[in-house]
């Protein structure tokens, strides 16, 4: 067992702070900006309650933040009342959120000058996920570092692998990003002309899922796609700002990214729609207005 602190209590790190002190076993102290929330969490799971970033890192060996985007995981971290300002030396900093590898990069040297550690760890899985401890993790950072903390993160995981060196789980995640999108928009279009040609949906995924088209979209999300609902994991709104972190690292590594790009457009008609919070297969909505 551990002291463990967790910073954001949102819909996934809610769920991924009580597996730590759960399934874990941790001793397990959460701060979230919204009091209530962080409330709410230690009824529910026991704990301690932090009131400020700071406050709640202050003894704990590892701290995990879980935010919205690189200015909220500054502001956690290297602020004033930020987690590094009372980690302990050799304690070690895992960020969840999915950032920039610009500023995983600034966080492992700034957990460096305090002497501790930082490990960009950002996940995949969904809210669903996260419910259900079975993220897929990837890390960037030192080879040791990720030794000591992986039976701590094994907690909400189901596979936890180490990328490289500092930034390298964020790249990784850019990667899964630009798959989901190019799947998602292939799905959309195909379910789009089923209907069209009046095909039954069910039947042609029955059988074209067994084959090279099968993907964990089309298992998981072609049936309420087929149906117009899109209240079921990663909303638009978050997609697009992974996308924005993807192509601004595209920018600068010269890369080429034209469906990407597109798909990132076609999330900007979705929201148009007013379709914000739907979920990512709502690409198909587009499709069909």
């Amino acid at each position: 067992m551990a002291k463990v602190a967790f910073i954001g209590l949102g819909v996934m790190g809610y769920p991924m702070a009580g597996h730590l002190k759960v399934k874990g076993g941790h001793e397990v102290t959460v701060y979230n900006r919204t009091t209530a929330k962080a409330e709410a969490w230690v009824k529910q799971f026991g704990g301690a309650l932090g009131k400020t970033p700071a406050e709640a890192a202050a003894e704990a060996d590892f701290v995990f933040t879980c935010v919205g985007n690189d200015d909220d995981l500054r502001s956690v971290t290297i602020a004033a009342d930020g987690v590094l300002s009372s980690m302990k030396p050799g304690a070690v900093l895992i960020d969840n959120t999915t950032a920039s590898a610009e500023v995983a990069r600034e966080l492992y040297e700034a957990a460096r000058a305090k002497g501790c550690n930082f490990l960009d760890a950002p996940v995949s899985g969904g809210q669903a996920g996260a419910e259900n401890g079975v993220l897929t993790v990837m890390v960037g950072g030192d080879e040791a570092v990720f030794a000591k903390a992986r039976p701590v993160i094994d907690a909400y995981a189901r596979m936890v692998g180490l990328m490289g060196p500092a930034g390298s789980g964020q790249l990784t995640k850019m990667m899964n990003q630009i798959c989901i999108a190019g799947i998602v928009q292939g799905l959309a279009e195909a379910i789009h002309f089923g209907k069209k040609a009046g095909l039954d949906i069910e039947k042609v995924v029955e059988v074209i899922s067994k084959g090279a088209a099968g993907s964990w979209q089309m298992e998981n999300r072609h049936k309420t796609m087929a149906v117009g609902k899109y209240d079921f994991g990663f909303a638009v709104d978050w997609m697009r700002k992974d996308l924005g972190i993807v192509l601004a690292e595209a920018r600068q590594n010269g890369s080429t990214l034209p469906l990407t790009a597109l798909v990132d457009q076609f999330y900007g008609d979705v929201q148009k729609l007013g379709g914000n919070r739907w979920d990512t297969s709502s690409l198909l909505a587009r499709l069909e207005k």
